[in-house]
């Protein structure tokens, strides 16, 4: 892919600051807000869930915030070429059998070591469409902030790996909130073994990141099939299955995931010729 002109480097490493800041910001002082008045905002917005406005808001909230720093840096023309990169498909086979066939497999197998599951539990069987119409317009927004700016610029200074390990410890962070507010998904889980699996599927997916040429598509696509409210409750049998995948990766990919002149660090899609 073309580098990006000098010209076009208005956003830094720097950005980072913002970026977190606005990040956190927003997801953390939703919570805040909930956990001091939630008589008051379930008045008006409903119980917390993953249909309450303000959840939504809470999980865009990376998403918004790099949009809104692209805009701010490059105006509306810069987020064109910052969402083509959602036009980016093409990756190695084996990225799309594990995209396909992979995910769904660990949490399969996950499920079946954890004990007896009901291998598609909606009923009416019609509702899975609205829980997967939820999961795909949901969690996968994060993807404008994570790995749209945060990654690209945090390998402009660190090897996928390192970049991969402190982003996914940031990401991780990020989540808190959701496991001291009833009604969130996570809220059911154990925090440390969630914080294990969020690290192992960051670093899984700057490999998929690095390797598709920037591709938001795919990692919007390995965030919802992480997702996916298809796959039986794994927990955290799945999270050991993404750890071992992780680890895999990183040795048999260790060439390029310990240098830096194999990452992508553009922001945005380079201008055609």
């Amino acid at each position: 892919m073309k580098a990006v002109s000098k010209t076009h480097s208005g956003i830094t490493t720097c950005t980072l600051i913002p970026f977190l800041a606005l990040a956190f910001g927003l997801t953390w002082g939703i919570a805040a807000l909930f956990m001091s008045f939630p008589d008051q905002l379930t008045a008006v917005f409903g119980e917390m869930g993953m249909t309450n406005p303000l959840f939504i808001l809470a999980v865009y909230s990376p998403g918004f915030a790099a949009v809104f720093l692209v805009w701010r840096h490059y105006g509306v023309q810069g987020l064109g070429r910052f969402f083509q990169r959602m036009t980016l498909w093409r990756a190695a086979r084996y990225w799309w059998l594990f995209l396909i066939f992979g995910i769904p497999a660990a949490m399969y197998a996950g499920a079946a070591v954890k004990g007896p599951f009901d291998p598609f539990p909606f009923s009416p069987w019609y509702q899975v469409f609205p829980a997967l119409a939820i999961a795909l317009f949901l969690g996968p927004i994060e993807e404008f902030g994570w790995r749209g700016l945060a990654l690209p610029l945090l390998q402009r200074k660190y090897s996928p790996f390192r970049a991969g390990l402190i982003l996914g410890i940031i990401w991780a962070v990020w989540h808190i909130p959701a496991f001291l507010i009833g009604g969130t998904p996570q809220s059911a889980w154990a925090i440390a073994p969630y914080f294990f699996g969020i690290i192992a599927n960051s670093i899984i997916m700057t490999a998929l990141f690095n390797e598709s040429r920037g591709s938001l598509l795919l990692a919007f696509l390995m965030h919802f099939q992480v997702n996916n409210p298809i796959w039986p409750d794994a927990q955290p049998w799945d999270i050991y299955l993404f750890a071992l995948i992780a680890v895999l990766i990183v040795l048999l990919k260790r060439g390029e995931m310990f240098r830096k002149d194999t990452a992508i660090t553009e922001v945005l899609m380079s201008e055609k010729p």
